[in-house]
């Protein structure tokens, strides 16, 4: 199975870089092989918008970037996709930002800059595996509040389609009761 991977950094070849050690890279962790679709962002407002309509399975941004910093980011970030880990990369010690990524955004980890292939490849890997466990106790627990009739099969059904595609249950009205389309599709007709 895939793997999808969003990266914010507003240097071009940080994301090279990130790109290409994550597509050849073994990348794995108890005895579990992880591949990746990886997608990568300059802008972190042009990844929040992706983020918005698509999944993640994790994501990792540079701390500090122009307009928006990583904390800010992984917090807006979290708000849209709450289940996938999220790790920050800075190249500066700064302890007050470790503590607000932790507090805020509630990063899995904080990497520095330059990082190292193997732990950042490990790190990958035991985000990915903790985010596994995670999503099967939650669906345990669905399955529990479905079955004590304290969850509908229609809510958890809906639940369902919103972790694999954020937003396709959200639907904007019109004050006239029509159904607003997003801008991309208003010049299609």
């Amino acid at each position: 199975m895939m793997n999808r991977i969003m990266i914010v950094d507003d240097e071009e070849s940080i994301l090279n870089a990130l790109r290409r050690l994550l597509l050849v890279a073994p990348c794995s962790y108890d005895r579990v092989i992880y591949r990746f679709q990886v997608e990568t962002f300059s802008s972190p407002l042009a990844a929040l918008e992706k983020a918005r309509h698509h999944a993640f399975d994790l994501v990792i941004s540079d701390y500090r970037m122009p307009g928006m910093d990583g904390v800010e980011f992984l917090t807006k970030f979290r708000s849209i996709q709450p289940d996938a880990p999220r790790l920050i990369l800075s190249g500066y010690a700064d302890l007050n930002a470790l503590i607000g990524a932790i507090n805020e955004a509630q990063i899995f980890r904080f990497l520095a800059k330059p990082w190292s292939d193997f732990e950042l490849t490990l790190t990958i890997a035991q985000a990915l595996g903790f985010r596994n466990l995670l999503l099967e106790n939650q669906r345990l627990a669905d399955e529990m509040r479905v079955q004590q009739g304290k969850l509908s099969k229609l809510e958890l059904e809906v639940k369902r389609l919103e972790a694999l595609e954020p937003g396709i249950t959200k639907v904007n009205w019109g004050p006239d009761g029509s159904v607003i389309l997003d801008e991309e599709f208003r010049d299609l007709d």
